[in-house]
């Protein structure tokens, strides 16, 4: 097998790897697999087998690994969760080869291990089009069919996901590793992630801190100006290197609102659309109290250093927000404070289709503002803020270039998915064409531009688990 998989993961920190093999799969068929992300791996798509996508054939001196972590889950703290239906196969030119769906593992806590077609097709689709709205994230290489059946709420065909990664390492590894009392595991990590995605603060632990704390400030903001919602934002769900990991409940709000929520176990909206900010704060404040130690030798002293850090995180995300609104708007210059916050609340009052308002917003920048005052049932606040907007000389081709037209649309996503788990893969591949390329507009998609039909209802996602 012409495919070298190093393990420096599991030689450096063997505390937090448990040597695993994932299960045999009695009908191995290759779904999807994107070449894109094969090349960037630098490897040729024909040396992936589905042995090695599946992790039941791995080349020589591989060592997979189960990794261990902790975590916050919906606020409750779990002390030992770690993969429990899931191997970090190594690591190819750096990055992690990772699979979800391959097994039960020492950490299952009483799962299958398995995962199903639908939920693993998912995270391939929406980690397309994240990294196609350049959003920093996991990437899918390939989805298997099993030729198992996975009890959920109803039996569905069994598959394993390989999902590429800056790295797994994770808030929750940092709550492991201090959980375990061993100031040594927590510095020989901080340094394994330092070295992988921050090497200029080599020793420098609040630097480090820091340097996170801007990634997930960035991140979020990306997140929210393209209306997504990760849906299960707990703390072992968020990297340290500032992608996006974990598609399962997640989903693209249409109608603006902040109490957003798709997850179907997310009952209180921790998770909801505008909360993920917070949310995001909260999680790196665990990751501050794991980190204590490294960050001053007098955990007294060390508070006060982690607390000014974390502090920075708020208008860290507000300037990325704004920058991110401005060009949204076209504009120059950042824009008027009341200018966004009373077209927030139009937005919502309106309960107007976010992607569809900024796309066609482009054309009201040219002079015509039919498309988008079309959208409101009442347009009067709409044409109250629009010509103050327009003072500003908004840029339409800007626009153009940061609203997107296509998005893995919540009902595209559930058609591809329903269509893939009776094998026919076709509404899969047309809507990862779209959205491929989200920001030109393209002759035969206007469907893949076009908000749920009114008889879509209600949407919940869930986990798969």
């Amino acid at each position: 097998m012409d495919v070298t998989l190093e393990h420096r993961f599991a030689d450096e920190l063997p505390e937090m790897a448990i040597p695993w093999a994932a299960e045999q799969t009695p009908d191995p068929r290759l779904l999807v697999l994107d070449e894109d992300v094969a090349a960037e791996l630098g490897v040729d798509p024909s040396r992936l087998t589905v042995g090695l996508l599946t992790g039941t054939e791995v080349p020589e001196g591989a060592k997979p690994v189960a990794q261990a972590y902790a975590g916050h889950q919906f606020g409750g703290y779990s002390p030992r969760l770690g993969d429990g239906r899931a191997l970090l196969l190594g690591e190819i030119n750096g990055r992690d080869l990772h699979l979800k769906g391959s097994g039960r593992t020492p950490f299952a806590r009483g799962g299958d291990g398995l995962a199903g077609i639908g939920p693993m097709l998912r995270e391939f689709i929406v980690s397309k089009g994240m990294h196609a709205l350049g959003i920093p994230t996991t990437r899918s290489l390939a989805v298997v069919a099993t030729g198992r059946k996975v009890l959920r709420e109803q039996p569905q065909p069994g598959a394993v996901l390989a999902r590429v990664a800056a790295s797994h390492l994770r808030v929750g590894s940092f709550q492991f590793a201090r959980a375990t009392g061993d100031a040594e595991l927590l510095r020989r990590l901080a340094d394994h992630a330092i070295d992988r995605h921050y090497p200029a603060l080599k020793g420098d632990y609040l630097g480090f801190y820091d340097a996170v704390v801007d990634a997930q400030a960035s991140l979020i903001a990306k997140w929210m100006l393209v209306g997504f919602v990760h849906g299960v934002m707990n703390t072992d769900n968020m990297t340290i290197s500032g992608e996006t990991i974990d598609y399962g409940p997640c989903a693209f709000m249409e109608a603006v609102d902040p109490a957003a929520v798709f997850s179907s176990i997310d009952t209180g909206g921790r998770y909801a659309f505008g909360n993920q900010p917070g949310i995001a704060q909260w999680n790196l404040a665990r990751l501050a109290e794991a980190l204590l130690p490294l960050l001053h030798e007098d955990e007294e002293q060390a508070i006060p250093l982690a607390v000014a850090s974390l502090e920075r995180f708020a208008p860290r995300f507000d300037a990325a927000w704004t920058v991110g609104m401005r060009d949204k708007l076209g504009l120059a210059e950042d824009p008027p404070a009341e200018l966004t916050t009373e077209l927030a609340e139009l937005l919502r009052a309106g309960k107007i289709d976010y992607t569809t308002f900024f796309r066609t917003l482009s054309e009201a920048a040219r002079g015509n503002a039919g498309l988008t005052r079309a959208l409101f049932d009442d347009p009067a606040a709409f044409d109250a803020w629009l010509p103050r907007w327009q003072s500003l000389s908004p840029d339409a081709e800007r626009m153009d270039r940061v609203n997107p037209i296509y998005i893995p649309r919540n009902h595209l996503v559930e058609e591809a998915l329903a269509a893939a788990v009776d094998d026919d893969l076709d509404p899969l591949h047309r809507l990862v064409d779209a959205i491929s390329d989200p920001f030109h507009e393209r002759r035969g998609l206007a469907r893949y531009a076009e908000p749920a039909p009114g008889d879509f209802g209600p949407y919940r996602t869930f986990c798969g688990t």
